[in-house]
């Protein structure tokens, strides 16, 4: 049980900022850089607090990514709730893609550790799992299935792209292939 006083628990977010800063840790030193020590110390918290509010580094793991994947999800899912036609929810699409990147901060490291982590582990899988589902429900509300569920490949596929290729496909480009995937 956590430390209380009359007002409550002493410290009330830590749990909160430790998920957080174990985002943060990922961004910057990757899943194999998610130390007990480092992600406490980018929390600010004492070093027991990790074991205090966790079973193990995999649980904190999970509840990290979770938290990471059902945001994304979120901005995703309200971005085509502002859409009222299906042109519009393209023009979400790309503006997904052209958002990813390096220059976008850590979100696609994230992302592509999460990514690795669920290749790998199963019991991660889940998650990536109920956010791709996540992201063509959100689709499928303007588009056929087989429409949303390309396009979904599509962010992803373009998001790596722009993320790493030297040379990215520019705006105009990604626009093009939105337009011309949905065109079928």
């Amino acid at each position: 049980m956590a430390a209380t006083s009359p007002r409550g628990p002493a410290d009330p977010g830590r749990r909160d900022r430790i998920v957080e800063a174990t985002l943060e840790v990922i961004a910057a030193a990757g899943v194999a850089g998610a130390s007990h020590r480092r992600i406490a110390a980018a929390a600010g918290v004492p070093l027991g607090s990790m074991t205090y509010y966790f079973t193990g580094i995999e649980q904190v793991l999970r509840e990290a990514f979770t938290r990471y994947a059902d945001r994304a999800a979120d901005a995703f899912d309200a971005a085509l709730d502002r859409a009222t036609t299906p042109a519009e929810a393209l023009d979400v699409v790309a503006e997904t893609i052209l958002r990813s990147g390096p220059d976008h901060g850590g979100d696609a490291v994230v992302a592509y550790e999460l990514y690795t982590l669920a290749a790998r582990e199963p019991a991660f899988r889940d998650i990536t799992e109920r956010w791709m589902a996540r992201s063509r429900a959100a689709l499928e509300r303007h588009l056929d299935p087989l429409t949303a569920r390309l396009l979904d490949a599509l962010i992803e596929g373009l998001s790596v792209h722009r993320t790493l290729d030297r040379d990215p496909v520019d705006a105009a480009d990604v626009v093009e292939a939105v337009r011309r995937l949905a065109r079928g």
